[in-house]
This record gives C-alpha cells, sequence and structure tokens, in this order.
C-alpha cells in the first residue's frame, strides 16, 4: 500500500514530520510551555481537516516541544477577549472557549488512529488532547492536572472528554480539589495507557505504536473507532444495526476480501506492508 500523504497547511506553531504511514505534530511554543494560543488551535483544525479523508495517513502522533506536552490555554488570548469585551462584543469568551471544543471534538472523531506522546507539563488543554488520543504514553516527567477552577473558571470544553476517560468520580476528584498526578497514577487511572521507563523507552513505545496500527486495516480501523465513539449516545438495537452493514460491507468488499484471502493464503494482507 502506497503512502500519499495529504498537502497540508503551513503551521507557524505546529511542526509537520511525515513518516510513512504517520504524521508526527509537535506543539511549538516551548517559552510558554507549549500553553495554547487561537492561532495554534486553527492550525490544528486545519491540519485534522487535511487528513480526515485521507487512508494513507494511518496515524496522528502528537507530542510538544523541550520537554513539555502543553500547559493548556495560552492566558494572553484571555486578555485579548477582554479588550473585546470592553470593545462591545459580549460574547468574545464563549468564542474563544468554544473555538477550542470545536477542535477538541473534530480531533476525537478522525479516522486516523491518535497517539499522545506525553511528557512534562499536560494541563488544562493538553489534559483534554490526552484523553481523546487512542493510545496515551507517557514519559516519567509528564505530570497532569485540570488547574482551570484554582484560577476560578470551570475546565468548560475538558470536562466532557476527562469524564468519558476517566469516569465522574475521579473527574471530580481532579477538577474540584486541583489534584496533580504522576505518570504512574495517570495510568492507573485510565489517562494513559504506558508509561516509559526512560528516554529512550519513551520514543520506543511511540514508534512501537505507530509500527502496530499498520496490523489493522486503515478502513475498519476507522470505521471501528466511529462505532466506538457511538456506543452510550443513541440505542443500542440501532446502533448493532447499522454495525452489521458495516461488517457486510467490508467482507464482500475491499479489506474484508483481502484480509479473508490472506488468511487463507497464510501471509500477511498487503495493509501491513
Amino acid at each position: 500500500m502506497g503512502c500519499k500523504m495529504p498537502t497540508l497547511p503551513e503551521c507557524k506553531e505546529l511542526i509537520l514530520e511525515q513518516r510513512g504511514h504517520a504524521l508526527y505534530i509537535t506543539i511549538n511554543r516551548p517559552k510558554r510551555r507549549n500553553a495554547m494560543s487561537q492561532r495554534m488551535v486553527a492550525e490544528m483544525n486545519s491540519v485534522f481537516e487535511a487528513i480526515a479523508c485521507n487512508r494513507e495517513c494511518r496515524a496522528v502522533v502528537i507530542r510538544g516541544a523541550a520537554g513539555h506536552f502543553c500547559a493548556g490555554g495560552d492566558l494572553k488570548d484571555m486578555s485579548g477577549a477582554t479588550e473585546a469585551v470592553a470593545n462591545g462584543d459580549p460574547d468574545a469568551y464563549v468564542k474563544l472557549n468554544r473555538a477550542f471544543g470545536r477542535m477538541l471534538t473534530f480531533a476525537s472523531r478522525i479516522p486516523q488512529v491518535m497517539i499522545a506522546a506525553l511528557e512534562g507539563t499536560v494541563m488544562g488543554g493538553g489534559f483534554g488532547l490526552a484523553c481523546i488520543s487512542d493510545w496515551a504514553i507517557a514519559h516519567p516527567s509528564a505530570r497532569f492536572a485540570l488547574p482551570e477552577t484554582s484560577m476560578g473558571v470551570p475546565p468548560a470544553q475538558i470536562a466532557p472528554y476527562v469524564t468519558a476517560r476517566i469516569g465522574l468520580t475521579q473527574a471530580r476528584r481532579l477538577a474540584l480539589f486541583n489534584v496533580h498526578v504522576d505518570a504512574q497514577e495517570a495510568k492507573n487511572l485510565g489517562i494513559v495507557h504506558s508509561v516509559a521507563s526512560d528516554d529512550a523507552d519513551f520514543e520506543a513505545l511511540i514508534e512501537h505504536a505507530v509500527t502496530q496500527v499498520k496490523r489493522c486495516a486503515p478502513q475498519a480501523n476507522a470505521m471501528t473507532k466511529a462505532l466506538l465513539l457511538r456506543v452510550g449516545n443513541e440505542p443500542l438495537e440501532g446502533l448493532l444495526d447499522d454495525a452489521s452493514k458495516l461488517f457486510s460491507d467490508a467482507v464482500i468488499s475491499g479489506e474484508g476480501s483481502e484480509g479473508t484471502m490472506a488468511f487463507v493464503e497464510k501471509r500477511k494482507p498487503s495493509w501491513t506492508q
């Protein structure tokens, strides 16, 4: 299977690197511990939109520059919204906050697997990104927190994703008490799936995840991810009816046919190449 990547947008605050079937996104605002600006949110949205319909891009690795993942939203953007409110735009804060939420929702639904490589500061919006990933890998330096309430605001756009990830009881503890957790506790809570022992192991785990996805057919992965995201959000019978149609379509044509033939012929299917 070839690996023709989509045309990607030019970015100022993200570093994009295409390696085979994977796109590596590095959040690149190290002086701000990679805090998210409005520009960065818009750039992320543009990148996810560019790859959304491309099955040659099968994995996205998102990480931060200079030893930190993401410190959340940039407070300088808050000052800009304050000025906008003073100048007659009462919805400036709504627009600012909701733009991040829309990006997070879109990113959570991309057909590619998302691998989050988490080190150093993982707070606020960075915590939210961790919670929408399909495989979260933590460096031993990673520290996780939802500090919003300590600054007098709710984690408005992040809360649903954190709750879906770790459950209501633990989400309440983290959000309402400004609890900070290390990488191992984050794994115990279900925020992350793997914790590295050191720098080399961290990089090895990331590359293992990138390689592992090649075992799975890209269209089947896309169908499965979309199906999983529907669970609990709609009546089960209708969901299962749709799932049976997806299964039938997959078996009759394309990847299902190739996968079945590869099994019979005792060879690897084409998408592993």
